[in-house]
């Protein structure tokens, strides 16, 4: 859980697209800030290359990677880190 980025497509562009992290809720964790922001931003980064953007998607998507391997784990506390602090790590690795 967490990882799971996904993109429900219109093809035929008549309508929305839809990107999304595939996940549960876990109300177990609901206020901690242990949720792993990781598939909710490499559903954007899905989202960018849907849009054209294929540059800017792989600078999200690499910038995601390099960052989920600087954390303890993949989920709640095992991470080290907070949802907060992964996603500064994450736009800090997209800066550089």
């Amino acid at each position: 859980m967490g990882l799971a980025a996904s993109g429900n497509l219109n093809p035929a562009r008549t309508g929305p697209s839809i990107f999304e992290p595939v996940h549960g809720s876990a109300p177990d964790i609901a206020g901690k800030g242990w949720a792993n922001p990781i598939a909710c931003i490499l559903s954007v980064a899905l989202m960018l290359e849907h849009l054209g953007e294929a540059e800017v998607a792989q600078r999200v998507e690499q910038a995601a990677v390099s960052t989920l391997g600087k954390l303890g784990g993949t989920a709640g506390e095992a991470m080290g880190f907070t949802t907060q602090q992964v996603g500064d790590m994450v736009v800090e690795a997209l800066g550089s």
